[in-house]
């Protein structure tokens, strides 16, 4: 796999060399330049694709939100900045991390290798190779979990719980959304609230499903036949 590319913008100076200190400590990546002018970083970004941007917001002439949005391609983003106010604005333009100054070393890299794995599941992804784990956002930052640590999601209308043995994950997605991108890793639906791993299933009646684990989940009369046929 090649090394995950990085362009890091920030108009103060000690902010850059902070991050090239950093950066220098991870394996797997390259920062190749560091930026305290956005606008020379927006013109060396729309000839020069990079996967990482690291990006301060408030800086003079352009803050690192309108920087992004100005990019035509779209690269992995994580902020690192003195403001709080913007985090929302980042969860909607999907960062992988929202990173508040100062930030220690442990953090900073486990924010990058947030940004490795998701570009490994997204290169994964393309070449239509099955991975064992999938990639969601959760409360603003990236979150990788193994397909075989996954219980069951359940859906609350816009949201939906994404339950593992050790943790919980409330993820702004509907169901039906969650199960058409990942079905081919062995979704299933069962339940007009409930999807499963196919995988994890041991049994099933005329109105529970029962998982390996020892839980029993509901079993929706309209994902019966489908289950049936699904598994057969």
């Amino acid at each position: 796999m090649t090394n995950l590319t990085i362009v890091s913008v920030d108009d103060e100076y000690p902010a850059l060399q902070l991050i090239e200190q950093y950066c220098y400590q991870i394996e797997g990546i390259d920062l190749i330049k560091g930026f305290q002018n956005p606008e020379e970083a927006l013109g060396y970004l729309l000839k020069n694709k990079v996967d990482l941007v690291i990006l301060d917001i408030n800086m003079p002439y352009m803050n690192g939100i309108e920087l992004l949005q100005q990019l035509p391609y779209k690269p992995l983003c994580i902020f690192l900045t003195l403001e709080t106010q913007y985090a929302v604005k980042a969860f909607e333009l999907d960062v992988v991390h929202y990173l508040v100054k100062p930030v220690d070393f442990e953090t900073f890299k486990k924010a990058v290798n947030k940004a490795k794995d998701f570009l490994q599941f997204k290169n994964s992804a393309e070449n239509k190779k099955q991975e064992d784990f999938i990639m969601f956002k959760s409360n603003y930052i990236m979150n990788k979990v193994f397909l075989e640590d996954i219980k069951w999601i359940q859906g609350f209308g816009e949201y939906i719980i994404l339950i593992t043995a050790l943790k919980k994950y409330m993820i702004l997605e509907r169901m039906s959304n969650f199960e058409e991108k990942f079905q081919d890793l062995g979704f299933i639906r069962i339940h007009k609230s409930y999807i499963v791993l196919s995988s994890h299933i041991s049994s099933y009646d005329t109105g529970n499903v029962y998982l390996k684990d020892g839980d029993k989940l509901p079993l929706g009369r309209t994902y019966k036949n489908f289950l049936k046929t699904y598994l057969n």
